[in-house]
């Protein structure tokens, strides 16, 4: 099986974000490309990357009314991405016409709860202060509106995957146990992650910032 690391190219320099792709592509089994990328690359930037020959991961995620983020969707379909990403809080008919607008190969999976969010972040936007039960009810809708997964903190993910057995979990903002937590508020290791029932990992700087990115993704997947 190939990795369950994808690595986040969180760069607008398609130059890195190429150099940084081909140095660890043996040890990480896609690449995920964000709206940094995505804004200053656009269609042909994804395809170059694609070039490379790693799954793409492309996080762009949709919020918005259910016609405009299926419009957004179809004009992703000639990139044929591997995920796409659209916000669990968009509601159950904006979910339904994402999926449906997407490539029968595309995984759509819906955003739960950032995490660089926490309780305190939640109060402040008019929600529950909890983190845990709020990502378990936007499972439950993603679940129940077709789409293929969530993208969840560590934290969360098995409870979500008890709720869901059969869905598609996204982790990111995982952190070897050495590392620096940056503007990551709920973080767990890569293993603790994957024990816990995560599908794939996204791993961004401990990779990317690495002094040697392609030891540091081997270290990480030495761990799995």
């Amino acid at each position: 099986m190939s990795s369950r690391i994808f690595v986040a190219l969180d760069t607008p320099d398609m130059e890195r974000a190429k150099l940084l792709a081909k140095r660890v592509h043996h040890h990480v089994g896609g690449i995920k490309l964000g709206l940094e990328f995505f804004m200053a690359n656009g269609r042909a930037g994804v395809h170059e990357m694609a070039e490379i020959g790693l799954p793409i991961f492309l996080d762009l995620k949709f919020h918005d009314i259910p016609n405009t983020v299926a419009k957004a969707v179809q004009a992703l379909r000639p990139l044929e991405p591997a995920i796409i990403t659209v916000h669990a809080a968009g509601g159950r008919a904006m979910l339904e016409d994402a999926k449906a607008a997407a490539p029968l190969g595309t995984k759509v999976v819906a955003v739960t709860m950032l995490t660089s969010l926490d309780d305190r972040d939640l109060v402040s936007i008019g929600l529950s202060g909890d983190p845990h039960e709020q990502v378990m009810r936007l499972t439950e809708l993603a679940k129940s509106a077709g789409v293929d997964g969530i993208v969840c903190s560590g934290e969360e993910v098995a409870s979500a995957k008890a709720i869901w057995p059969q869905g598609f979990f996204v982790v990111p903002g995982v952190r070897p146990a050495n590392g620096f937590a940056g503007d990551q508020k709920r973080v767990v290791t890569p293993r603790a992650a994957l024990d816990a029932g995560a599908s794939i990992l996204v791993v961004g700087r401990p990779i990317t910032q690495a002094e040697d990115p392609d030891q540091a993704a081997r270290a990480i997947e030495a761990t799995l």
